[in-house]
């Protein structure tokens, strides 16, 4: 008789920071170069792995003309800025991915609203792997929240999560958090990039099959990313980042990915006793009371998604005490403001090489969109000046690198939000004020270099 011989059982080492695997261990990953990443796994045998993958119903191609739609409603919470972020209400059937800092307010978000589609009518799960069943019910004691509707379970075992919802079958399904959920089928660590990834894959399984909508809560690492595979954005239908700073009262949830809505849109919220509540104006919040008299100020409209937000630059200039001036941005990107300090002082005239500058958005809220040059190269001559700037100018436009003034997209929109929250004066390209059709009863200041929007608008 030949002797059966046992399959060796294999290992390889898997980056948690990229999720690169080598067959044996470094101290350095090879493909993104993080330090002491390398986590060693049992690599899964073809045979069980092929099957954790039957989740799917077998299907042949189909012509594009006769694939037939089933049109369902969205899932609507009380909450306009949360629907906002998702193209107008939670689809059924996707997969959502809530991130953002430690301690930002992401599971008060969720609790808040899966408490509110409970009390519609819907049935839904609460999975809390990071904390007790008696410690989500304190929570929403605090936040006054009571529904007959609404189930807690405290689990991070993936296959007890599968049977609790086969034998509940919700209409809604939160996981708090993906990284603390593991699939006894593997031996590494809750966390891990292979536990993240199958568990993210089976759970997309089920809300693909049973049309039920699946909201994960991500950590992320001290760089601000993430946490696990990166293949785990790229498999969620949606991506939200919820941002803010502890010292401000207010909170921003960012949509970054969205295959049912527009991306990049934006929800404000405000943190009270009671949780996030909505923010209904934005651009009021984000513009101080009183500008009058004061120097390195200015106003632009930026476009997050669709909607107009109105937002205060500020900007100080002073005197560098050492060898090497400081650059500091707070809400823009440091390279854009290297770039318009290099055109002011070659295209303005201003010797402003010498002096540190500081630039910050009031209320926490980042300006991602060239729209905000112009503004920001005023408030920054504003402050080297010590000239305040007209306080009931807006200032919209790009600046490039000859110093002329270059149109944005959505000029109309911007300038009726300026007009609706009082503002007199919009400073913008002169290709922009041109192509103005509707008759809006503003005054229009439309610019062609740098120069012309400092002699315009500053006092």
């Amino acid at each position: 008789m030949t002797a059966v011989r046992e399959k060796k059982e294999k290992t390889v080492f898997v980056c948690q920071e990229c999720g690169d695997e080598s067959p044996r261990w470094s101290g350095k990953c090879q493909a993104c170069g993080a330090w002491n990443s390398m986590v060693e796994e049992k690599r899964v045998p073809a045979a069980a792995k092929g099957a954790r993958y039957q989740g799917f119903e077998k299907s042949s191609p189909m012509l594009l003309s006769d694939v037939q739609l089933q049109k369902q409603p969205r899932i609507r919470t009380k909450s306009s800025e949360f629907d906002r972020t998702l193209g107008g209400g939670i689809v059924p059937g996707s997969i959502v991915l809530l991130s953002g800092d430690p301690g930002i307010g992401k599971s008060t978000l969720l609790l808040q609203r899966m408490a509110e589609i409970a009390a519609s009518g819907r049935k839904t799960i609460y999975i809390s792997g990071e904390e007790s069943v008696q410690q989500t019910k304190m929570r929403a004691d605090r936040l006054k929240l009571k529904s007959d509707n609404l189930f807690i379970y405290s689990e991070i075992d993936l296959s007890a999560i599968l049977e609790a919802v086969d034998v509940h079958k919700p209409e809604m399904l939160v996981i708090d958090s993906i990284q603390t959920i593991y699939n006894p089928e593997f031996e590494s660590a809750p966390g891990s990039v292979s536990q993240v990834r199958e568990c993210a894959l089976r759970l997309m399984q089920l809300a693909k099959r049973n049309g039920i909508p699946v909201i994960l809560v991500g950590h992320v690492t001290k760089e601000g990313a993430i946490a696990g595979p990166r293949i785990l954005e790229h498999m969620v239908d949606t991506l939200l980042y919820l941002e803010g700073d502890r010292q401000y009262q207010y909170r921003i949830l960012r949509t970054v990915k969205n295959r049912f809505g527009s991306t990049n849109e934006l929800g404000v919220f405000e943190v009270r006793e009671d949780g996030l509540q909505d923010v209904s104006n934005p651009s009021e919040l984000f513009l101080s009371g009183n500008r009058e008299g004061l120097c390195g100020l200015s106003v632009t409209c930026t476009i997050e998604g669709t909607r107009p937000i109105l937002a205060e630059i500020q900007a100080l200039t002073s005197q560098s005490g050492f060898g090497i001036p400081q650059r500091t941005a707070t809400g823009i990107d440091q390279r854009r403001l290297s770039l318009l300090l290099a055109v002011l002082e070659k295209r303005a005239g201003l010797r402003i090489g010498s002096f540190d500058v500081f630039v910050k958005v009031a209320g926490g809220l980042r300006l991602d969109e060239p729209a905000a040059d112009l503004a920001t190269t005023l408030a920054i001559a504003s402050s080297f000046r010590d000239r305040p700037l007209r306080t009931k100018a807006v200032a919209i436009g790009e600046v490039g690198l000859g110093g002329d003034i270059r149109s944005v997209s959505q000029i109309e929109r911007r300038i009726l939000e300026a007009k609706r929250l009082g503002f007199e004066q919009v400073v913008l390209p002169e290709t922009s004020k041109s192509s103005i059709q509707k008759n809006i009863h503003i005054d229009l200041i439309g610019v062609k270099t740098v120069r012309d929007a400092l002699e315009a608008v500053m006092k």
